[in-house]
Parts: structure tokens; C-alpha cells; sequence
């Protein structure tokens, strides 16, 4: 069942959000070869608590930590490690809270200093993707839409599209209806109306698409051990049209990377 929100409900969802936007702001600034994927895990816990919210991840599930970190190959749900990062690495970190009863899920995939270009390629056709799909977030149309724009952008660059992990609704809950898969068909899956909130969260392989679950029942990674790119927003359908809760920007502040990306589907409410 899908629960579409009131602009109460939106407002506040933009506020878990936005905490979730400022938490990887943070993190951008500590990311750097030398540094181990635990301690940003304890700076993400602390950061999120401190603004009077809840680690989302942290028992969910029996999930033992506040962040999801996935290096290189590792698809999703990485485990932080002592291990530490290396120049070279991608490093996809994914990060929920849970502020005013309402959940934030907000994803990026960070380079650690230079990376190959065909890995950097990787991840901004996977960003792409991410925007394409949000595009299609329209009262109207459906699900589907999302899908197929997602798949067919990374797919015409010869990448793998997970199909056994999927984006989702967000609310109350992390995970709520519909699921919202980055594969299928045009005009196929639920009807988008105003108040839906979705996490969409292209999942790409380098090579294969298929995938491995490992013995820990959290980790994933690529079956042909190449690198994988994880971006992830929260988004709403308010007066029919897409609206970003989530952002990248503190994230890009904290890099010094200038985009316009986000502007289409920012709005006030």
C-alpha cells in the first residue's frame, strides 16, 4: 500500500533528508586514502546524534552500523572495516536517518583522489541516470518510466544494471511501497501521484550485472569483481512535478565541485 504524504509530512521529510545531505557533507571532507571506513562510520553515528536524530541503518534488520560503505566491487551494505582506503578506490557510502518519525536514504559514490578515467566514467553515467530517472517522476506517468529511463542511459554505455536490489518508497519507514527497480518497461508499474516519496537509487556495474550475497547476509558485490557506483536521492511528487528532499550540494561544497544539476527539481513547499 502506497502511503502518499501530506505537505506536512513532505516538510518534515525534507528536514531527514537534508540531515542525511549534511551527514556526507561531512564525511566528503574526512574521505581521503589513509583512513579507515570505521572511523567514518563513528563520525556519521556521532554527526547524526548530535542533530537529535537516530542512525536509521544502525539494528535495522540486525544491521550492526550506522553506514552502509561499499568499496570498489562492493555493489551495497558494506560493512565498515579497519581496512584502510587507498588512492585509486571508489567508495560508495550510504547513510540513513530518522528525525521527526520520518526517514532519510541518500547515497553517493566518492573517488579517492585519481581514479582511472573509465571509473570516472562509470559513476558520472550512473549520476546521469539517477537525474533521468528522477525526470520521469511525474504525476501520470509510471514506475516503469523511472526504470526504463535509468536502465536504457547506463545500458547504451555497456554497464550492468542490478536487478536483484531496487529503489523503494521512504517514509515512516525505510523501506515502504513501491519498490522502484533501475530496469523495465516504459508505461508498466504504479501510477505516480502527488504525495509518492521514493528513494531512487541507481545500483551500476562496471561489467556483469550479476551479482554475489555473501555468508554476512549484508554485503554485495559484483560477481566479476569490477567496480560498482551507488548514487542515491530522496524525492517527491508535489503539484505533479519531481522535488528533490534530499541533495549533493554539501557534498560538492565540501569538494568544490560546481553543478546545476539539482536545479529542475528544486522547489519550495
Amino acid at each position: 500500500m502506497i502511503q502518499l504524504k501530506t505537505i506536512d509530512e513532505l516538510r518534515l521529510m525534507r528536514e531527514s533528508a537534508q540531515l542525511v545531505s549534511r551527514t556526507l557533507g561531512m564525511l566528503a571532507k574526512e574521505i581521503k586514502p589513509g583512513i579507515t571506513t570505521l572511523y567514518l562510520d563513528k563520525l556519521a553515528h556521532d554527526f547524526i546524534k548530535d542533530h537529535g536524530a537516530e542512525p536509521a541503518f544502525l539494528g535495522y534488520g540486525g544491521f550492526p552500523y550506522s553506514l552502509c560503505i561499499s568499496p570498489n566491487e562492493q555493489v551495497v551494505h558494506g560493512f565498515p572495516s579497519k581496512e584502510e582506503i587507498k588512492e585509486g578506490d571508489v567508495l560508495s557510502v550510504d547513510c540513513g536517518a530518522i528525525l521527526n518519525g520520518f526517514v532519510g536514504d541518500h547515497a553517493y559514490t566518492f573517488e579517492i583522489g585519481e581514479v582511472k578515467p573509465e571509473i570516472k566514467k562509470l559513476l558520472k553515467v550512473t549520476k546521469e541516470s539517477l537525474y533521468k530517472g528522477i525526470a520521469q517522476c511525474v504525476r501520470g506517468k509510471r514506475i516503469g518510466d523511472i526504470s526504463h529511463a535509468i536502465q536504457s542511459h547506463c545500458e547504451k554505455e555497456g554497464y550492468g544494471v542490478v536487478k536483484e536490489l531496487v529503489g523503494h518508497g521512504v517514509g515512516r519507514k525505510m523501506h515502504e511501497d513501491p519498490q522502484v527497480p533501475n530496469y523495465g518497461r516504459q508505461g508498466s508499474g504504479k501510477v505516480i501521484k502527488d504525495g509518492l516519496t521514493i528513494a531512487i537509487e541507481p545500483m551500476v556495474n562496471m561489467g556483469t550485472e550479476k551479482v554475489k550475497f555473501h555468508n554476512d547476509g549484508w554485503t554485495v558485490t559484483t560477481l566479476d569483481n569490477q567496480p560498482s557506483a551507488h548514487f542515491e536521492h530522496d524525492v517527491a511528487v508535489f503539484n505533479g512535478k519531481p522535488v528533490l528532499l534530499s541533495t549533493f550540494k554539501f557534498i560538492y561544497e565540501a569538494l568544490g565541485i560546481e553543478s546545476d544539476e539539482e536545479k529542475p527539481f528544486q522547489m519550495e513547499f
